[in-house]
């Protein structure tokens, strides 16, 4: 999930009916190191005109600089200042709602007390109808134990909470699945398998969400072993989807033959890693792989790739993708005429995509356009209907090619929000488990209630 850790404001004020008033407000903001968004007139009188104002800000030192000028133009008030983001998240931004209102004795002995028996025998004598009579059916465990969020780190499981509520809202939102937080007070990967075990049979799928590698590796490799549902890291594989289908998207409008290019990976961390994996089982071919760690080239090469660094990478290499958390460390003189570059990380990418193309890039991108929202909502949802066990490699590639052959031309990847794309992505998923033998075949598509 890409974002911009900028702060913004909705800023309310009252400006004199005289000319130039906004002009010079909105100058003045900009002068101050602010930008403006959305400008909403809402009253207008022969004297004064209110309107409110999006700010947007690097910093709070910005935001106070900025605010400070707009009370100090000539002819404005600055009436109110609101955070809407902060209104927006008060008590949560999810709920687990009734499907069937109760407003009789008889609805409610029908989905309690004693019709509810029934359903209870039913299942107790055949666990496989539970997927038929439970909401099970669509339940998906958001599970984290805060140690890698996003452009935040190791903020730990509880404020990492208003990220797995907009996870729940992406899942609900673009394919109908209902996504419950858990957070998980350790970091322990013992406790945490344990944890996940026990509690798994809530759900029909086990999402891992910003837990940090390299236990993010171990936790989903024994978690799928021991259930029978999926088990997915989205770190690493909803970024990789969206990463490959990405880069099929820029191979393909720059001329790049995929299978014949020297790809290389900077940053084997969750992400990195599980790119550099659907890389080489996509062409067939070995990726170079660069990392600070040890530990991590050596498990990078275990895999098939090749230990490098970032030199020779940028030296020899063709497609280039970047997945460190270090802004800037590309620098422009390693950049190589021809050569795609992702530079995905956030807020700040390796390299700003407009000095890698000013340098030589047939292609760059930064992590702004890379939103792995593309692919988990359908990936978990083809898994869930079609009754997979688990998410093969061939599955998260169907996403991808699907994701890839979606993108409008002239666009990296198509629109996170066309609930069309999500659709295909589950439908080939699923086609996918059910051409491999692992999923039943009276798989029926989604399609929105």
């Amino acid at each position: 999930m890409a974002w911009e850790r900028k702060i913004m404001r909705i800023v309310r004020v009252r400006n004199s009916q005289k000319k130039g008033v906004l002009a010079r407000l909105l100058t003045a903001i900009a002068e101050a190191g602010g930008s403006t968004g959305s400008i909403v007139l809402l009253t207008e009188t022969s004297q004064n005109v209110v309107r409110d104002i999006t700010v947007n800000a690097e910093d709070e030192t910005s935001l106070t600089s900025v605010l400070e000028a707009m009370r100090n133009n000539d002819g404005t008030i600055v009436i109110e200042v609101r955070d809407e983001v902060l209104e927006l998240h008060q008590k949560g931004k999810i709920a687990i709602r009734s499907r069937y209102p109760i407003d009789s004795l008889t609805t409610l002995r029908r989905v309690y007390t004693p019709g509810v028996a029934e359903v209870c025998l039913r299942i107790a004598k055949d666990p496989s109808q539970a997927r038929l009579y439970t909401s099970i059916s669509h339940m998906v465990a958001i599970v984290t134990d805060g140690t890698a969020v996003l452009g935040l780190g190791d903020i730990g499981p509880l404020a990492s909470m208003p990220v797995m509520e907009g996870k729940a809202m992406l899942m609900e939102t673009l394919v109908g699945l209902s996504g419950i937080p858990i957070l998980l007070n350790t970091k322990d990967p013992d406790e945490i398998v344990k944890t996940i075990a026990s509690i798994a049979s809530t759900f029909s799928a086990i999402q891992l969400e910003d837990i940090s590698a390299p236990r993010c590796f171990e936790i989903e490799q024994r978690l799928q072993v021991m259930l029978d549902i999926p088990v997915m890291h989205d770190d690493q594989h909803g970024t990789a989807v969206v990463c490959t289908a990405a880069l099929m998207v820029a191979s393909r409008g720059t001329g790049k033959d995929m299978n014949k290019a020297v790809i290389g990976q900077i940053g084997l961390g969750a992400a990195g890693f599980a790119i550099g994996q659907m890389m080489m089982r996509l062409t067939g071919n070995p990726v170079y792989g660069a990392d600070l760690s040890m530990d991590a080239l050596g498990r990078f090469e275990k895999s098939g790739g090749i230990k490098s660094d970032l030199k020779e990478i940028m030296a020899k290499c063709d497609i280039v993708v970047a997945t460190t958390g270090a802004p800037n460390l590309i620098k422009p003189e390693m950049v190589r005429k021809g050569q795609i570059i992702l530079a995905l990380s956030n807020p700040n990418a390796e390299i700003d995509p407009e000095v890698a193309m000013e340098r030589g890039a047939a292609f760059a991108a930064d992590g702004k356009s890379v939103n792995n929202v593309l692919g988990f909502p359908g990936i978990l949802r083809g898994a869930v209907d079609s009754y997979a066990p688990y998410i093969t490699h061939e599955m998260y590639l169907a996403a991808a090619k699907v994701i890839a052959e979606m993108t409008p031309p002239g666009e990296l990847v198509p629109n996170p929000l066309d609930n069309k794309v999500h659709h295909a992505v589950a439908h080939a998923v699923a086609e996918m488990a059910i051409k491999q033998g692992i999923a039943r075949a009276d798989y029926v598509p989604y399609v929105d209630e």
